[in-house]
């Protein structure tokens, strides 16, 4: 008799306990992610961007470096490189969904070739000295996707992008200041400027974007 009031006692607690867990794990919890994911505009789709006539362009967390066809005038300013060496070619725009990062360290021979290979395109792209490119330039974030790039990336550009758009260095550098986005906090990371917004800024889309959704 005690055997059997003994597990029935254990049972019950049992089930007390799994349906406490089912109700914070399974109903409190997901609710409370979900509610956070709802702070700030944006925040659970990824935070996109859209175009004057409302097209998504992007996202402002993911850098997609733009490209234009070969031969044809350069008017962007451009992200890091993203993809890993593994791909075979210095710059490997790539899937943002696949981006790696280079997992090559510094003793690296194939990534300093990747990044001498880098070096000498971008500075021919921006009529400069190779010792002139910064680091940034060269070299893929840790994410793969980063969106930002440098103050000094930025101004690297700033010449090519005034005159195959037909604005003013003046213009263009006002531009990136105003997209210019400060330490967090005031004291963490460095100065950034964010590449789709800035490109954005200076009137220019991608060749393709979705169209909002209803309410969206």
């Amino acid at each position: 008799m005690r055997f059997l009031i003994g597990l029935l006692r254990q049972t019950w607690a049992g089930l007390l306990v799994l349906l406490a867990l089912t109700a914070v794990l399974g109903v409190l919890y997901p609710a409370a992610v979900w509610g956070v994911s709802r702070i700030g505009a944006g925040a659970a789709e990824g935070s996109p961007v859209r175009d004057s006539t409302g097209c998504v362009v992007g996202s402002r967390w993911v850098g997609v470096d733009p490209q234009v066809p070969a031969g044809q005038p350069d008017p962007y300013f451009h992200n890091r490189v993203t993809g890993s060496v593994s791909d075979g070619d210095p710059f490997t725009p790539g899937d943002p969904a696949t981006a790696l990062p280079t997992n090559q360290g510094p003793s690296s021979e194939i990534l300093a070739s990747f990044v001498a290979d880098r070096r000498a395109a971008i500075a021919a792209r921006e009529g400069v000295a190779p010792g002139d490119v910064p680091a940034d330039a060269v070299t893929g974030s840790g994410s793969g996707i980063d969106p930002h790039i440098s103050p000094a990336y930025a101004a690297l550009q700033v010449r090519r992008v005034a005159e195959v758009n037909g604005l003013s260095e003046t213009r263009v550098r006002q531009l990136v200041a105003e997209n210019t986005e400060g330490r967090q906090l005031g004291f963490l990371g460095e100065e950034r400027v964010n590449v789709l917004e800035l490109n954005l800024a200076l009137g220019l889309t991608a060749p393709e974007c979705t169209a909002p959704t209803a309410g969206g």
